[in-house]
């Protein structure tokens, strides 16, 4: 993942709600998936065990979130044993092939979480974060970013 989407992400994840965050986490975890389906075909296997080792802690993280009162909870441990079964096999058996089969699975995942997140109106769940504006102003080659200064920033008193 390259430093442009640790920030994009990091960026996201500080002003996001649950269901949000839920939808990043996919968002992270196919980025992973790409990157270690990248270095199987450069046969770089150091980057091929480090992004599977990557999106397999972002599975586990999924795992853990998992609300077992619902009664979809199942399915979804499933769905995620599945994947990280999947993971597994590609970096054993250096097949990019297995990679399209876990995306198949992911994908709908993630779109029905974007759709979610739409109608989730719930506040963000860090409190006293920065607001990053972007867009404001364009430079030649990029868009600026202007952070919102807070003076209130840190521990309340």
């Amino acid at each position: 993942m390259t430093d442009e989407k640790k920030q994009e992400f990091t960026l996201r994840i500080t002003s996001a709600n649950k269901t949000e965050l839920v939808e990043i986490l996919y968002e992270m975890l196919l980025v992973y998936i790409d990157d270690a389906n990248d270095a199987i075909v450069k046969k770089d296997l150091n980057y091929t065990h480090e992004s599977i080792r990557k999106a397999r802690a972002v599975l586990r993280e999924l795992m853990e979130s998992i609300d077992f009162a619902d009664d979809l909870a199942g399915n979804f441990l499933s769905l995620y044993a599945y994947v990280n079964k999947e993971l597994l096999l590609a970096e054993i058996r250096k097949d990019v092939s297995i990679f399209g089969d876990i995306k198949k699975v992911i994908e709908p995942l993630r779109d029905t979480y974007i759709e979610v997140a739409k109608k989730d109106d719930s506040e963000p769940i860090m409190a006293n974060t920065q607001k990053v504006v972007a867009g404001m102003t364009y430079s030649r080659n990029d868009i600026n970013e202007a952070l919102d200064d807070q003076s209130n920033r840190g521990f309340y008193v």
